[in-house]
């Protein structure tokens, strides 16, 4: 079925009776060419252009709970790429750049907003920086303006710029950054996969690996054996546990991020602004509320939820910037399993086992690069050679020590 303005107009005076499932729910095959471990956004992502663009066949994602239980429905709904080094830039520019084009590429409404994402400068120092980034972000192609005070003040009129304890300085605005609906994404890549023929195959939970003299042979799943010739993993905060089931030990720590959403308010923030004097970003939804988040918890879990302390630390990030949020009840908050690498930057590249492919590490980053992930692995699993944007993101660069240290605070996860 295709979505279109006259299918809703039709089903609204015929009593809706011709709407059909998003997407089947099929049994899982003995044998597959491809298997995608992990229902997430990024999982579903590479399953679709594995068979949109790459011409892939007999494709399966396995996912343990439902679509959009995970990460893929537990962020903030940002899109950007508003980065300085060289190989993060290209990678993320092409995802914004394939966020454009979505809904009309998988017919789906996503919600793409594209409000602009103002990052704060707090001081001289941090001013020269931003202008340093911004200037890398336009030799790569991606837009990039920086403002001053007045020019803040007519953009966002609630926020602090008077008496602040962090006195706002100036700003980087990236036009072309803004929000995109969570949870519409993965129904858009489910249901686009499922129409090229992916099986997606919900509560299945692999269990382990079949591996025979170094080659992947297929996996095991609470819903029996199945085999592949390949496998990727895409899934998020539980790589660690999962590639343990095949003996390997990744650079990675999982950590928890909270993220909350207030009361509904009256219209006051057009776009997304970031604090520059802590860590706190926010934005306001279609239904009002404000929709924030900062720092990961310092200590390492497996649970989705978070702890007071930085709760605490959250909203005092966003009083120092909008004391007016103090008269907004916090109406729910959750918490997403990162996957924090040591460089704070991803992985998409082969394992030492054959037929094994590895998708992590994506730290903060992992919604708004969606898109390109997915695109980007399925290049990987179809090619065997990384894609040009995604060249940068090898296992191997712990070793030869090229990491992409976009924060500057070396290998210790829980600072990135």
């Amino acid at each position: 079925m295709r979505y279109s303005g006259f299918k809703v107009m039709w089903e609204a005076l015929t009593g809706h009776k011709g709407w059909t499932p998003a997407w089947r729910d099929p049994d899982p095959q003995p044998h597959y060419d491809i298997i995608i471990i992990g229902g997430g956004g990024h999982g579903l992502a590479t399953a679709y252009y594995l068979a949109k663009e790459f011409g892939q066949k007999r494709i399966a994602v396995l996912e343990k709970g439902w679509i959009g239980g995970g990460n893929v429905g537990r962020n903030t709904t940002i899109i950007r790429s508003n980065y300085l080094h060289d190989g993060n830039i290209p990678f993320y520019e092409f995802s914004l750049k394939l966020w454009e084009g979505l809904e009309q590429d998988f017919n789906y409404n996503a919600m793409i907003s594209q409000r602009g994402v103002l990052n704060l400068t707090h001081s001289d120092a941090q001013n020269d920086a931003y202008l340093r980034r911004g200037n890398a972000m336009r030799m790569h192609g991606s837009d990039a303006d920086m403002l001053d005070v007045d020019q803040i003040k007519q953009m966002y009129p609630s926020l602090n710029t008077t008496d602040a304890r962090f006195p706002i300085k100036g700003g980087l605005l990236q036009k072309r950054g803004g929000t995109v609906r969570h949870d519409a994404v993965a129904w858009g890549y489910a249901r686009g996969a499922d129409s090229l023929g992916v099986d997606i195959i919900q509560n299945c939970e692999v269990t382990g690996f079949k591996i025979e003299n170094g080659t992947v042979t297929g996996v095991k799943t609470t819903r029996g054996d199945i085999g592949a010739g390949k496998i990727g993993c895409a899934v998020a905060g539980s790589s660690s546990r999962l590639l343990a089931k095949a003996d390997m030990r990744l650079p990675i720590e999982s950590h928890v991020l909270q993220a909350f959403v207030s009361e509904g308010l009256k219209p006051i923030l057009p776009g997304v602004i970031t604090f520059g004097g802590g860590h706190f970003y926010c934005s306001q939804s279609d239904k009002g509320g404000l929709v924030f988040g900062g720092d990961i918890d310092g200590y390492n879990s497996y649970a989705q939820r978070g702890n007071l302390p930085v709760v605490e630390d959250v909203c005092e990030g966003g009083m120092a910037i909008l004391p007016m949020m103090g008269r907004a009840r916090v109406l729910r908050m959750w918490g997403g399993i990162m996957d924090m690498s040591m460089d704070g930057s991803p992985i998409i590249d082969k394992t030492h086992i054959d037929g094994l492919y590895f998708n992590g590490g994506w730290c903060y980053g992992g919604f708004k690069a969606t898109p390109a992930s997915g695109y980007c692995f399925a290049h990987l699993l179809t090619r065997g050679t990384p894609h040009p944007t995604a060249a940068a993101y090898r296992m191997n660069r712990f070793e030869t020590g090229h990491m992409i240290d976009e924060k500057g605070v070396g290998n210790q996860p829980n600072l990135h």
